[in-house]
């Protein structure tokens, strides 16, 4: 998204402006202040990873919103980064598969070739209990993203929640019985890819509104109390990204001239626009990781 960059980056300015608008008020949890530097574990998909197209050897793994966040709160707390994200992963595969498949790590990822994802994670956490500063996870997209192309996606949706719900109960239980009662656990939903198939070749609106009402409804209620049961604090990234703005409210953004608000908002953030690629860009990144950072320091206050 090279060519929209300005834009880009206003919209970035625009929805952090707005904050917490999309941010799950924080839990009373207190965090003490850290003088030295505590571990900040990530787990979950291509989105905690950092994946984004057309990058040799994984480097862009290094700018995705987990790498981005230490220096955001490093004038209150020193985090240590432990990534063990794998792209593809899906809220069951977490649980049971071993190892992540060669190229789905983060460059600078954790590796656990004899190991599940949250069993490696799990194990870190119970190896420096007292050490950890915060946990955060982005998971279920997989879940539910093939959906787009069923017959009928809403009922593919649905179907799909029971089981992811209940994956992310059993997983966060895990976490939150190592780690403990107070360390920060915060959790990400996802942008709305699919509005861009407001602008696709050829267009399908009824496709991009569905996706709302499957978000609004469905996705981020469920990903929402699945959290809940463990006090992780929730981050609705698609209301922050601007995914609800009515279509009445239009703007103006090359090459597709006047389209809604949200269109513009998802094309300016990720790559969906551009190449159909369902990840962040670099400014959608960057939002990312100024929604967990500023949901992070309302924890340590």
């Amino acid at each position: 998204m090279r060519r929209n960059r300005k834009t880009a980056l206003a919209v970035v300015a625009l929805l952090i402006g707005a904050l917490p608008a999309g941010v799950a008020a924080a839990s009373s949890r207190a965090v003490a202040k850290h003088p030295t530097p505590f571990f900040y574990v990530a787990l979950g998909d291509s989105y905690a990873e950092g994946y984004q197209p057309g990058f040799a050897n994984g480097s862009e793994t290094l700018h995705g919103y987990v790498n981005q966040v230490p220096a955001l709160v490093a004038k209150r707390h020193q985090l240590l980064v432990r990534n063990f994200g794998c792209g593809g992963a899906t809220s069951a595969s977490i649980l049971l598969s071993i190892g992540c498949p060669p190229g789905a790590l983060a460059n600078n990822g954790v590796p656990y070739p004899t190991t599940t994802q949250a069993a490696a994670a799990l194990a870190f956490v119970a190896t420096h209990r007292g050490k950890i500063g915060l946990i955060t996870i982005s998971i279920g997209g997989n879940d539910f993203d093939n959906c787009a192309a069923a017959a009928d996606a809403q009922t593919c949706v649905l179907n799909s929640m029971p089981v992811m719900e209940a994956n992310i109960k059993t997983l966060v239980a895990e976490l939150r019985t190592v780690a403990g009662p107070n360390v920060p656990m915060i959790a990400t939903s996802y942008p709305d890819v699919l509005l861009a198939e407001d602008v696709a070749t050829p267009p399908n609106p009824g496709l991009a509104q569905l996706s709302l009402t499957a978000f609004a409804q469905i996705i981020n209620p469920d990903l929402s109390a699945a959290y809940a049961t463990q006090s992780v604090d929730f981050i609705d990234v698609t209301t922050a990204t601007g995914a609800f703005t009515p279509f009445t409210q239009t703007t103006t953004l090359a090459p597709y001239g006047a389209i809604p608000v949200a269109v513009a908002n998802v094309c300016t953030l990720t790559w969906a626009c551009t190449n159909g690629d369902i990840h962040p860009n670099g400014a959608g990144y960057s939002l990312l990781a100024h929604l967990v950072a500023q949901q992070y320091l309302k924890l340590a206050r």
